[in-house]
């Protein structure tokens, strides 16, 4: 008896992989287990890089932050010390907003603080 085999299925499966991996560079976009192999590792760095976006937002707005501080006289740390010394409860990504988009709102903050 000859040996069953669903090739439906497992063509299917191997035609999707086929189609996520479309766009990229060589063998990597039309041999099944190159294609599958980067498929896969592209997941793994996708999970990771979700988690390394955020630090590296939070990097960007105290650096933001930080430049908008020296240019009102202070630096980032002493600004995040006094605001928190005087109770105003703002994040670092509304205030990096402030800092670029509306320096005179970002200057009043500071003044109030010092």
């Amino acid at each position: 008896m000859p040996r069953s085999v669903n090739h439906v299925a497992s063509k299917a499966r191997r035609t999707r992989i086929l189609k996520l991996t479309k766009g990229y560079f060589g063998a990597r976009k039309n041999v099944w287990t190159v294609a599958k192999n980067t498929w896969e590792k592209g997941l793994t760095y996708a999970y990771r890089d979700r988690r390394n976006k955020k630090r590296t937002f939070r990097a960007l707005w105290i650096q933001r932050i930080n430049a908008a501080a020296r240019l009102n006289g202070m630096s980032y740390s002493q600004l995040m010390g006094a605001l928190n010394k005087s109770g105003i409860e703002i994040n670092r990504k509304v205030l990096a907003d402030l800092a670029i988009n509306n320096p005179a709102a970002f200057t009043a903050i500071v003044e109030k603080v010092k």
